[in-house]
Protein backbone atom coordinates (compact mmCIF):
# COMPACT_ATOMS: atom_id res chain seq x y z
CA UNK A 1 0.00 0.00 0.00
CA UNK A 2 2.62 2.29 0.63
CA UNK A 3 4.70 1.57 -1.91
CA UNK A 4 1.85 2.10 -4.34
CA UNK A 5 1.10 5.83 -3.02
CA UNK A 6 4.60 6.48 -3.14
CA UNK A 7 4.93 5.77 -7.15
CA UNK A 8 1.69 7.67 -7.28
CA UNK A 9 2.81 10.58 -5.51
CA UNK A 10 6.06 10.35 -7.69
CA UNK A 11 4.21 10.22 -11.05
CA UNK A 12 1.95 12.82 -9.49
CA UNK A 13 4.93 15.16 -9.35
CA UNK A 14 6.81 14.80 -12.78
CA UNK A 15 3.69 14.94 -14.45
CA UNK A 16 3.20 18.44 -12.65
CA UNK A 17 6.91 19.28 -13.23
CA UNK A 18 6.73 18.25 -16.71
CA UNK A 19 3.07 20.30 -17.03
CA UNK A 20 4.59 23.63 -15.63
CA UNK A 21 6.13 24.77 -18.61
CA UNK A 22 3.11 23.51 -20.85
CA UNK A 23 0.70 25.97 -18.48
CA UNK A 24 3.12 28.76 -18.41
CA UNK A 25 3.21 29.00 -22.32
CA UNK A 26 -0.53 28.88 -22.97
CA UNK A 27 -1.24 31.58 -20.13
CA UNK A 28 1.82 33.17 -21.62
CA UNK A 29 0.44 33.20 -25.58
CA UNK A 30 -3.13 35.16 -24.35
CA UNK A 31 -1.06 37.86 -22.23
CA UNK A 32 0.08 41.01 -24.41
CA UNK A 33 3.55 41.29 -24.99
CA UNK A 34 3.91 44.64 -23.06
CA UNK A 35 2.46 43.02 -19.58
CA UNK A 36 4.69 39.57 -19.94
CA UNK A 37 7.68 40.87 -18.31
CA UNK A 38 5.97 43.21 -15.52
CA UNK A 39 3.61 40.67 -14.29
CA UNK A 40 4.14 39.39 -11.30
CA UNK A 41 2.54 36.10 -10.85
CA UNK A 42 3.13 34.56 -14.40
CA UNK A 43 -0.27 32.50 -14.07
CA UNK A 44 -2.41 35.62 -13.82
CA UNK A 45 -3.46 37.03 -17.22
CA UNK A 46 -4.86 40.35 -16.76
CA UNK A 47 -5.70 41.62 -19.91
CA UNK A 48 -6.10 38.24 -22.29
CA UNK A 49 -6.28 38.45 -26.24
CA UNK A 50 -5.75 36.63 -29.34
CA UNK A 51 -3.79 38.80 -30.90
CA UNK A 52 -0.81 37.43 -30.34
CA UNK A 53 -1.92 34.37 -32.28
CA UNK A 54 -2.98 36.61 -35.02
CA UNK A 55 0.00 38.41 -34.93
CA UNK A 56 2.12 34.92 -35.03
CA UNK A 57 0.52 33.46 -37.64
CA UNK A 58 -0.01 36.43 -39.90
CA UNK A 59 3.53 37.28 -39.85
CA UNK A 60 5.15 33.47 -40.04
CA UNK A 61 4.40 31.59 -43.06
CA UNK A 62 2.92 28.73 -40.92
CA UNK A 63 1.01 26.45 -44.08
CA UNK A 64 4.24 26.47 -45.83
CA UNK A 65 6.50 25.70 -42.53
CA UNK A 66 3.34 23.09 -41.45
CA UNK A 67 3.32 20.97 -44.96
CA UNK A 68 7.39 21.39 -45.17
CA UNK A 69 7.47 19.26 -41.22
CA UNK A 70 4.34 16.88 -41.90
CA UNK A 71 6.20 16.13 -45.55
CA UNK A 72 9.49 15.95 -43.54
CA UNK A 73 8.43 13.57 -40.61
CA UNK A 74 6.07 11.47 -42.96
CA UNK A 75 8.47 10.89 -45.09
CA UNK A 76 11.06 9.94 -42.42
CA UNK A 77 8.51 7.36 -40.57
CA UNK A 78 7.38 5.56 -43.79
CA UNK A 79 11.40 5.01 -44.86
CA UNK A 80 11.77 3.93 -41.32
CA UNK A 81 9.49 1.69 -41.34
CA UNK A 82 10.45 0.01 -44.41
CA UNK A 83 14.21 0.02 -43.49
CA UNK A 84 13.61 -1.38 -39.85
CA UNK A 85 11.03 -4.19 -41.22
CA UNK A 86 13.36 -5.81 -43.53
CA UNK A 87 16.65 -5.49 -41.23
CA UNK A 88 14.46 -6.61 -38.01
CA UNK A 89 13.37 -9.46 -40.15
CA UNK A 90 16.95 -10.65 -40.94
CA UNK A 91 18.28 -10.35 -37.78
CA UNK A 92 15.18 -12.25 -36.30
CA UNK A 93 14.27 -14.86 -38.48
CA UNK A 94 17.76 -15.29 -41.19
CA UNK A 95 20.74 -17.12 -40.79
CA UNK A 96 23.64 -16.20 -42.13
CA UNK A 97 27.69 -16.16 -40.77
CA UNK A 98 28.04 -12.85 -38.32
CA UNK A 99 24.82 -12.64 -37.59
CA UNK A 100 25.67 -11.44 -33.93
CA UNK A 101 28.43 -9.43 -34.50
CA UNK A 102 26.56 -7.51 -36.96
CA UNK A 103 23.61 -6.89 -34.95
CA UNK A 104 25.72 -5.41 -32.31
CA UNK A 105 27.98 -3.58 -34.57
CA UNK A 106 24.66 -2.43 -35.61
CA UNK A 107 23.38 -1.61 -32.16
CA UNK A 108 26.33 0.58 -31.82
CA UNK A 109 24.44 3.48 -33.42
CA UNK A 110 21.98 4.27 -30.44
CA UNK A 111 24.72 5.13 -28.69
CA UNK A 112 25.92 7.84 -31.75
CA UNK A 113 24.18 11.10 -30.91
CA UNK A 114 22.94 12.70 -34.02
CA UNK A 115 24.56 16.03 -33.73
CA UNK A 116 27.88 14.34 -34.06
CA UNK A 117 27.69 13.37 -37.65
CA UNK A 118 26.20 16.72 -38.85
CA UNK A 119 30.02 17.67 -40.37
CA UNK A 120 30.28 14.34 -42.34
CA UNK A 121 26.23 14.26 -43.44
CA UNK A 122 26.37 18.16 -44.51
CA UNK A 123 29.46 16.97 -46.47
CA UNK A 124 28.02 14.44 -48.03
CA UNK A 125 24.42 16.62 -48.86
CA UNK A 126 26.95 19.31 -50.30
CA UNK A 127 28.52 16.66 -52.75
CA UNK A 128 25.08 14.69 -53.41
CA UNK A 129 23.93 18.64 -54.20
CA UNK A 130 20.89 18.24 -52.01
CA UNK A 131 21.85 20.93 -49.59
CA UNK A 132 18.53 23.27 -48.88
CA UNK A 133 16.13 20.46 -49.73
CA UNK A 134 13.72 18.10 -47.43
CA UNK A 135 15.42 15.46 -48.37
CA UNK A 136 18.69 16.24 -47.19
CA UNK A 137 16.48 16.65 -44.16
CA UNK A 138 15.67 13.14 -44.35
CA UNK A 139 17.99 11.16 -45.32
CA UNK A 140 20.26 10.78 -42.36
CA UNK A 141 17.48 9.22 -40.84
CA UNK A 142 15.74 6.80 -42.87
CA UNK A 143 17.64 3.90 -40.64
CA UNK A 144 16.68 3.70 -37.15
CA UNK A 145 18.78 1.04 -35.17
CA UNK A 146 16.12 2.02 -32.32
CA UNK A 147 13.45 0.79 -34.08
CA UNK A 148 15.34 -2.26 -35.58
CA UNK A 149 16.16 -3.19 -32.07
CA UNK A 150 11.87 -2.78 -31.18
CA UNK A 151 11.11 -4.99 -34.28
CA UNK A 152 13.89 -7.77 -33.67
CA UNK A 153 12.80 -7.79 -30.42
CA UNK A 154 9.04 -8.43 -31.29
CA UNK A 155 9.87 -10.84 -34.14
CA UNK A 156 11.27 -13.36 -32.31
CA UNK A 157 8.39 -13.55 -29.96
CA UNK A 158 5.95 -14.83 -32.55
CA UNK A 159 6.28 -18.78 -32.72
CA UNK A 160 8.41 -19.97 -35.75
CA UNK A 161 5.33 -22.59 -36.39
CA UNK A 162 3.52 -19.84 -37.64
CA UNK A 163 6.88 -19.29 -40.54
CA UNK A 164 6.47 -22.99 -41.17
CA UNK A 165 3.01 -23.05 -41.51
CA UNK A 166 3.17 -20.19 -44.08
CA UNK A 167 5.39 -21.78 -45.94
CA UNK A 168 3.21 -24.93 -46.12
CA UNK A 169 0.57 -22.74 -47.48
CA UNK A 170 2.88 -21.61 -50.38
CA UNK A 171 3.91 -18.46 -48.32
CA UNK A 172 6.95 -16.64 -49.77
CA UNK A 173 8.99 -14.58 -47.27
CA UNK A 174 7.70 -11.75 -47.98
CA UNK A 175 4.23 -12.83 -47.84
CA UNK A 176 4.64 -14.42 -44.51
CA UNK A 177 6.15 -10.96 -42.99
CA UNK A 178 3.45 -9.05 -44.44
CA UNK A 179 0.65 -11.46 -43.13
CA UNK A 180 2.07 -12.99 -40.09
CA UNK A 181 4.78 -10.49 -38.81
CA UNK A 182 3.10 -6.85 -39.36
CA UNK A 183 0.10 -7.70 -37.84
CA UNK A 184 1.67 -9.29 -34.58
CA UNK A 185 4.05 -6.47 -34.33
CA UNK A 186 1.16 -3.56 -34.75
CA UNK A 187 1.67 -2.03 -30.84
CA UNK A 188 5.62 -1.90 -31.63
CA UNK A 189 4.80 0.15 -34.92
CA UNK A 190 2.24 2.09 -33.00
CA UNK A 191 5.06 3.08 -30.26
CA UNK A 192 7.92 3.48 -32.61
CA UNK A 193 5.78 5.62 -34.90
CA UNK A 194 4.92 7.91 -32.23
CA UNK A 195 8.24 8.65 -31.01
CA UNK A 196 9.65 8.83 -34.91
CA UNK A 197 6.71 11.26 -35.25
CA UNK A 198 7.20 13.48 -32.00
CA UNK A 199 11.12 13.31 -32.15
CA UNK A 200 11.20 14.50 -36.41
CA UNK A 201 8.41 16.90 -35.70
CA UNK A 202 10.65 18.99 -32.92
CA UNK A 203 13.78 18.28 -34.77
CA UNK A 204 16.07 21.74 -34.93
CA UNK A 205 19.71 21.16 -35.52
CA UNK A 206 19.96 19.42 -38.47
CA UNK A 207 17.47 21.41 -40.15
CA UNK A 208 18.78 24.76 -39.22
CA UNK A 209 22.04 23.79 -40.44
CA UNK A 210 21.15 22.21 -43.88
CA UNK A 211 18.18 24.82 -45.24
CA UNK A 212 18.43 28.18 -46.37
CA UNK A 213 14.52 28.66 -47.31
CA UNK A 214 11.31 29.14 -46.61
CA UNK A 215 10.12 26.26 -48.76
CA UNK A 216 12.57 23.76 -47.12
CA UNK A 217 12.53 25.14 -43.65
CA UNK A 218 10.16 23.02 -40.57
CA UNK A 219 8.27 24.22 -38.15
CA UNK A 220 11.37 24.88 -35.41
CA UNK A 221 13.80 26.33 -37.33
CA UNK A 222 10.99 28.69 -38.74
CA UNK A 223 9.95 29.84 -35.16
CA UNK A 224 13.87 30.21 -33.80
CA UNK A 225 13.89 32.87 -36.83
CA UNK A 226 10.95 34.86 -36.09
CA UNK A 227 11.90 35.06 -32.26
CA UNK A 228 15.25 36.52 -33.15
CA UNK A 229 14.14 38.49 -35.70
CA UNK A 230 12.56 41.21 -33.00
CA UNK A 231 15.15 43.90 -32.84
CA UNK A 232 13.67 45.70 -29.86
CA UNK A 233 13.55 42.49 -27.64
CA UNK A 234 11.40 39.35 -27.92
CA UNK A 235 7.48 39.70 -27.94
CA UNK A 236 6.97 36.89 -25.92
CA UNK A 237 3.37 37.17 -25.91
CA UNK A 238 4.05 36.71 -29.85
CA UNK A 239 6.54 33.82 -29.29
CA UNK A 240 4.86 31.76 -26.90
CA UNK A 241 2.13 32.03 -29.32
CA UNK A 242 3.97 30.84 -32.06
CA UNK A 243 5.17 27.93 -30.23
CA UNK A 244 1.58 26.54 -28.79
CA UNK A 245 0.98 26.60 -32.81
CA UNK A 246 4.03 24.18 -33.45
CA UNK A 247 3.05 21.71 -30.81
CA UNK A 248 -0.82 21.60 -30.99
CA UNK A 249 -0.81 18.98 -33.73
CA UNK A 250 1.22 16.95 -31.16
CA UNK A 251 -0.97 17.56 -28.32
CA UNK A 252 -3.90 16.82 -30.12
CA UNK A 253 -2.84 13.33 -31.66
CA UNK A 254 -1.52 11.95 -27.69
CA UNK A 255 -4.87 13.29 -25.98
CA UNK A 256 -6.67 11.14 -29.05
CA UNK A 257 -4.70 7.89 -29.78
CA UNK A 258 -2.74 8.48 -25.41
CA UNK A 259 -4.65 4.59 -24.88
CA UNK A 260 -3.13 3.55 -28.02
CA UNK A 261 -0.11 5.24 -26.62
CA UNK A 262 0.03 3.72 -23.34
CA UNK A 263 -0.90 -0.46 -24.40
CA UNK A 264 1.65 0.03 -26.92
CA UNK A 265 4.70 0.60 -24.74
CA UNK A 266 3.07 -2.02 -22.20
CA UNK A 267 2.60 -5.03 -24.61
CA UNK A 268 5.53 -4.30 -27.10
CA UNK A 269 7.89 -6.90 -28.06
CA UNK A 270 5.42 -9.42 -25.23
CA UNK A 271 3.62 -11.24 -28.29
Amino acid sequence: MVIRVTNRLVIALLAIAFAVPLVWAVFTSFTPSSEVITRVNPFAVQHPTFQNYKTAWETISFLRYYSNTIIIVLGVLAAQLITATLAAYAFARLNFVGRGVMFMLFLVQIMIPPDILIFPNYTIMKELGLVDTKLAIMLPYWASSFSVFLLRQTFKQIPIDLDEAARMDGCRWWQTLWHVYLPSAKSTYIAFGLISVSAHWNDFMWPLIITNSIETRPLTVGIAIFAQSFETGAQWGTVTAATVLVILPLLIVFFVFQRQFVESFMHSGIK
